[in-house]
Parts: structure tokens; sequence; C-alpha cells
């Protein structure tokens, strides 16, 4: 049997090497343990690398985890890369994208009844760029398609799964509040995106 020193340092190797969440899952199939020993030994993981102050640590989305840097360390690492160009979503992009978050799963007809305007276009372009993704059908008339959120949306707004969202409430008293909001700066959530 494998110890949870060696299994640790294999899931740092594994999330090295596969540069993208690693599944619990695959990573407890690879070591033929049950999933949730497998998760406890990430958590355990994780917890270490916060509490050793590291310039690396391990975010867990959805039940997969990955190498990230830690967020004081940003000034550095801006000055080190050479800036990207970046495009920002739409103020169209942002609302529909809210829409799906809170609402899904949910219909194009839906998003649209709510906006009260087309959205086939909005929708298609975060399709682009992974963040909604077709998560089956309605049972509906027509059948229409239902639009959910993908990992890649709780990768980029920082989520470690959708019950991290904020409160509707909350959103919309720091938008009628004079002050700045404390837990959740709403100018941050227009994330930028590499143009494709």
């Amino acid at each position: 049997m494998t110890s949870k020193k060696s299994m640790k340092a294999a899931f740092e190797s594994m999330m090295f090497v596969w540069g993208e969440p690693l599944d619990v899952k695959l990573a407890a199939e690879i070591f033929n343990v049950n999933w949730r020993d497998a998760y406890d030994c990430f958590c355990e993981l994780a917890r270490e690398y916060e509490e050793e102050g590291r310039g690396i640590r391990i975010r867990e989305v959805n039940k997969s985890f990955q190498f990230v840097t830690a967020e004081e360390n940003v000034e550095y690492i801006e000055r080190l890369c050479t800036p990207v160009k970046h495009k920002r979503l739409s103020q169209s992009a942002l609302e529909v994208l809210a829409i799906i978050a809170y609402k899904q799963p949910v219909t194009r007809g839906e998003i649209e009844a709510i906006r009260g305007i087309k959205c086939e276009r909005v929708i298609e372009g975060l399709q682009r760029k992974e963040l909604v993704a077709e998560v089956g059908r309605s049972t509906g008339i027509g059948r229409p398609i239902l639009y959910g959120t993908t990992d890649v949306f709780l990768k980029n707004f920082g989520f470690k799964n959708l019950k991290e969202l904020p409160d509707i409430e909350d959103i919309e008293e720091a938008m009628n509040s004079d002050e700045p909001a404390d837990s959740v700066d709403l100018q941050q959530i227009a994330l930028t995106f590499p143009e494709k």
C-alpha cells in the first residue's frame, strides 16, 4: 500500500505535469484508492502549501485540483510576463453569463425573457470562450437546449464550485451602496480573456 507521503508527492508531480485541473477520480484510479482518500490527500496538500506561505498554491475547481500562483505575487508575475492583448467581456456577455450562472440549467428563451432582447450571438461567444456549454435538453415544447457554466468559468472566476457564487442579495446591496463592496469587487467580475 502506498504511504500518504508518497501519494501526496506523486499528486504534486501529476498536477505539475497535467497543467490543468487534475480530476480526483482520475488520480484515485491511478493509485487504486478510494475517491474520498485521494480527495482528503489533495485537501491536506493544499492546506500545507497555504500554511507554509508558498509561492505556489493548490486550488480546487469542481473536485479537481491544480497549481496556481499565490495571489500576493501577482505584481511580480505581471512584471515578469510579457503582456498579452486581452479583450474584456462586454456588458451583454456579463449579463448573459450571470443569468446562466444563477439560473442554470437555462434555455436561451428563458435568458432572452429575463434580458428582454435576443442573445444567440452572446451565448455563442461565451461558448467559444468555454465559459458556458450545452448541458442537456429541456422537456418543454421543441426540447430547447439547456445551458450551464463550465469548469473554465469556475477556474477563471476563482470559484471552487457554484455554491461559492455570491448571493444575488449581496450583489444588489453592493450595487446600491455608496461604499465599496468588501467581499465581492463587482468590477473584478469583468475578467479579461485572451483574444482568440
